[in-house]
């Protein structure tokens, strides 16, 4: 046991709910709710030292378990049942050693618990591996928080041989051994990231398109939330299953930032594109890239890239291979990402980049980043709707991963009640001027959104 290690002692848990502030169109469904998980670790280290660390996400039941046959509280109450594993898990394993060692040991054990909770509960659709990593990421965050703690300094500090072996192959085997973790993740942040606006299904572009005001003294079209945040970068929703829609929705996006930035004397703007796996094959994502080029090569030249256009499950849809998408844009995968094995396979089918998402575990994302860097990938960093202490620490994971160059923040939009309690100390991450949230701001000890207790 190296004098830096750690092990964990106690761990408490609790769910707080939110209502959305206007309802969220989302792989289909629509969504107007939110559960977070927030968790407590105290953790020793080898000279009887203890810290406390904090960790929240929202479960994202929706996006992580989709199922056809269990209702949104059958799959919510599965990944609590998940949830209550995990804290097992790391409780009774007396695993000691730096977070990323402990997390990436138990992760297996992780998914087994989830298998026989799928079992026990007779789940008619077994709980995915996506859910059982979201409702284990709260944990992993509360871990690595600990842990900058016991050692006086952010998390992002301890990443490198002065705290633990960090060669990558370690972890993720030969082919990256003498790779080293703090290549790719640096010690500091950067001073800011612009923000990706979320375009969503049901949001309004413009006055006419509002069905019921919402009246609450925040913008409500997206003319007004570009005046209102100084916006240049749009992530936009579309259905993946009428072209005519994603199509039309892309050029009206056109037309209104075009209208609007114009106001602010604004040359340059951004958009990513989020179909949400529903296009049916890669033919109708190729359609789509050549009928908005035609229509349109301005709007055509500000896309950033395209998230995860098809089929989460590449085993299962190998023909859907993106070389030729991904020669004209990025195409990068989100919830593909699992592990090791499907990025490669990524990779192989012509995805060119990977969506970092916190939600997974901070272990997971710090060593993917790592070995997506080291292959050449792009990388973003994507958002479940991160209200509070579960956005500070996806902005952070932004601000110290390699290559990252923009963040997503939606929970300003959707469910601002769950920011209302962090905006005052973290001006600078839930207030957004010029387009830009200040991640310099993202200075605390651990992951930066706890006071050390």
């Amino acid at each position: 046991m190296k004098a830096t290690d750690i092990l964990v002692k106690n761990i408490t848990y609790e769910t707080e709910n939110y209502s959305y502030r206007t309802p969220i169109k989302f792989g289909g469904i629509v969504l107007d709710r939110v559960t977070l998980l927030n968790v407590t670790i105290e953790v020793e280290s080898s000279q009887n030292k203890r810290a406390i660390g904090r960790g929240s996400m929202p479960l994202g039941n929706i996006w992580a378990y989709p199922s056809n046959t269990l209702s949104y509280d059958q799959s919510l109450n599965a990944m609590l049942h998940v949830a209550s594993r995990v804290a097992t898990i790391y409780t009774e394993s007396k695993l000691v050693g730096h977070p990323i060692e402990i997390t990436w040991q138990l992760e297996q054990a992780f998914f087994a618990a989830a298998d026989e909770e799928s079992q026990r509960l007779r789940l008619g659709d077994a709980i995915p591996r996506l859910a059982s990593l979201v409702a284990a990421s709260p944990f992993d965050a509360a871990l690595h928080d600990a842990y900058g703690k016991l050692h006086g300094v952010s998390v992002y500090h301890t990443y490198g041989n002065d705290f633990f072996d960090n060669d990558l192959g370690r972890f993720l085997g030969p082919d990256f051994s003498r790779v080293r973790i703090d290549e790719y993740v640096t010690r500091e942040q950067v001073a800011s990231l612009p923000l990706y606006h979320l375009v969503g299904a049901l949001d309004p572009l413009k006055t006419s398109d509002i069905i019921k005001p919402i009246g609450d003294g925040l913008p409500e079209t997206l003319g007004e939330w570009i005046a209102w945040n100084g916006l240049t970068h749009f992530k936009i929703k579309l259905n993946g299953d009428d072209i005519d829609w994603d199509v039309k929705r892309v050029l009206r996006v056109e037309a209104v930032a075009t209208e609007t930035q114009a106001k602010r004397r604004v040359n340059a703007w951004h958009y990513s594109l989020d179909f949400n796996e529903k296009c049916r094959n890669v033919d109708y994502l190729l359609e789509f890239i050549a009928i908005v080029k035609a229509s349109s090569p301005a709007a055509f030249r500000r896309i950033a890239y395209i998230e995860q256009p098809t089929s989460r499950d590449l085993k299962a849809n190998r023909q859907n291979v993106m070389h030729l998408a991904s020669s004209q844009i990025p195409v990068v995968i989100d919830e593909s990402l699992l592990d090791l094995e499907s990025l490669l396979l990524a990779r192989e089918m012509g995805y060119t980049g990977a969506a970092l998402k916190a939600c997974k575990g901070q272990s997971q994302s710090i060593l993917l980043a790592c070995a997506a860097r080291h292959l050449g990938m792009f990388l973003c960093v994507q958002d479940l709707t991160c209200p509070g202490a579960s956005l500070i620490h996806s902005a952070g994971l932004a601000a110290h991963v390699k290559g990252v160059t923009a963040i997503e923040a939606n929970a300003r939009q959707y469910c601002p009640n769950g920011n209302a309690a962090w905006a005052a100390r973290f001006p600078g991450i839930f207030d957004i001027t010029n387009g830009m949230m200040q991640t310099k701001t993202l200075t605390g000890m651990g992951l930066g959104a706890y006071a050390v207790e």
